[in-house]
């Protein structure tokens, strides 16, 4: 054991109506390169998503699509794990809200705040969006053009009359608002908590958790005509992976909190609904609600309606997976939206990793074998520059903790790729092609300096990037046992005779000159 504190982190769990999309890559993708990091950097890790899958929009369309909710549930939920494999997410644990341990975690919780008195019976009449599976106020509303009312999120709504239980969402408005001041970081980005700060200022009114006029859920306890809402069904999944309603038990205790991640269209859920639940139930809160912004494509909405739809498999194998991770987190300042287009992809393959990041691995390993008889040459003593370069290297460790900190993945890329232009640099100032007729035992310190330096950029850009890094470091001969981050310091530098195999290109240029 290292002593580094447990780390859990969350996707929200994605809703089964629909195949995945680009936003559905973008929000695990990061979630994956935190939870891939945070095991390199020592720590234990649960990295959970998984599929939503109750609701009246799963009952309509399982029956559109002529089949019961479950088999609707089970074809669907299985694209999300695909998508998984495809681009290489590390989750250790994929939860479905139709599994047994969930119904059990959810009527475990609902029971807690019936019994804290926080739930009570009543009628619900109001604007009702079954898309978004919310209700919302009359003068949170606008009209259509066909004179039809749309939430805020553009989806019809409709007005509904029944049965339903409340949760006293009104009661946790002052301590809301403290939880925000206290704790600032707990919503980020900034912008995100001033806008939950502000709704939850506004007035909160008590949250109707339970339907009637579908079947298509969790059971209330002890009163069956009764459903989950659909919020206080999905949200706690993030506990049931965890181990709840065993709050005693060795997982709940290692695991949560948890730190949240998802798209901003679904903060108020997380950072207004989720909190108060928990506050009612008497559990502890979650580490950090993060809401993140929404990507256009080639500066348009993505919408089926304009056929503009990013389908994460189809720039797979455009581009490269992890040509594709790296561009959509280096691309946007992570929490503001973001534009993907095909022009930024290509820039960032060509520019980026194949001349930059590539060439450099390339041309230093190529020149060692040329030069060193394939093996990690014998240095001398250090100059100043030769210590600067390395001292960079090593310090962006402790960089990249700081910047992941509060996800800022971009400056987190940025910083890394500082130090990848500071090398070629320094190859291009050293020049040790020319070193090798006039001083060649300066050509083998400087050749092990960019080779050193190199296996440190290898082994940070393993979160983002795993295969391609994989690759540098197995053409650098490190062991599979020393490619933690515990390794990035002079102590572990490499070994001067290693043998190295033969360098092959990792990041090929994208030739598509229609594209660029």
């Amino acid at each position: 054991m290292s002593g580094k504190p447990p780390f859990y982190i969350t996707t929200p769990i994605y809703y089964v109506n629909d195949n995945p999309h680009i936003g559905h890559a973008y929000t695990t993708l990061a979630c994956d390169v935190l939870a891939r990091f945070m095991r390199l950097d020592g720590h234990e890790v649960m990295f959970l998503t998984g599929t939503d899958e109750h609701g009246q929009k799963v009952e309509k369309a399982a029956e559109e699509a002529g089949i019961d909710p479950q088999s609707f549930c089970d074809k669907v939920s299985e694209n999300f794990r695909i998508l998984s494999k495809e681009w290489n997410f590390s989750n250790d644990d994929f939860i479905r809200t139709t599994e047994p341990r969930h119904v059990e975690s959810a009527q475990a919780l609902w029971r807690k705040l019936r019994d804290a008195d926080a739930i009570y019976l009543d009628h619900y009449e109001g604007w009702y969006a079954v898309r978004d599976e919310a209700f919302y106020a009359e003068d949170e509303l606008t009209q259509g053009s066909d004179g039809t009312k749309l939430a805020p999120t553009g989806a019809p709504v409709e007005w509904v009359k029944e049965p339903s239980y409340f949760f006293r969402l009104s009661a946790f408005q002052d301590r809301l608002l403290e939880l925000y001041d206290s704790r600032p970081d707990f919503i980020l980005p900034e912008s995100r908590r001033n806008e939950v700060k502000s709704f939850v200022a506004g007035g909160l009114r008590d949250l109707s958790i339970s339907r009637t006029s579908f079947s298509w859920g969790i059971p209330v306890p002890d009163d069956p005509d009764h459903i989950m809402y659909v919020w206080i069904d999905a949200l706690t999944n993030y506990i049931t992976a965890a181990g709840y309603p065993d709050e005693n038990g060795e997982n709940f205790k290692s695991w949560w909190p948890a730190l949240h991640m998802m798209g901003k269209d679904i903060l108020r859920f997380h950072a207004v609904y989720w909190p108060a639940f928990l506050m009612a139930a008497g559990i502890g809160l979650p580490k950090r609600i993060y809401a993140h912004g929404w990507w256009t494509s080639e500066g348009q909405k993505i919408s089926k309606s304009l056929g503009n739809v990013i389908v994460p498999s189809d720039i797979v194998a455009r581009y490269g997976l992890d040509q594709v991770r790296y561009t959509l987190m280096r691309e946007v300042s992570f929490g503001n939206d973001g534009d993907f287009s095909h022009r930024g992809a290509v820039q960032r393959c060509n520019h980026d990793l194949a001349n930059d990041y590539g060439n450099l691995a390339q041309r230093v390993l190529s020149m060692i074998t040329k030069n060193c008889d394939g093996q990690v040459p014998e240095h001398g003593d250090f100059t100043a520059e030769d210590s600067a370069l390395m001292a960079k290297a090593y310090g962006l460790l402790q960089v990249s903790r700081d910047h992941l900190d509060t996800q800022a993945f971009h400056l987190m890329l940025q910083s890394i790729w500082n130090v990848i232009g500071d090398a070629n640099r320094y190859v291009d100032e050293t020049a040790p092609w020319a070193l090798k007729k006039t001083d060649p035992a300066r050509m083998a310190t400087v050749l092990y300096v960019l080779a050193e330096t190199v296996r440190v950029l290898a082994l940070l850009t393993q979160p983002v990037m795993p295969d391609s890094s994989s690759k540098i470091l197995d053409q650098l001969a490190v062991g599979e046992g020393d490619r933690q981050f515990d390794r990035i310091s002079a102590d572990h530098a490499l070994t001067s005779g290693t043998a190295l195999p033969k360098p092959q290109g990792v990041f090929p240029r994208y030739q598509n000159d229609e594209a660029a």
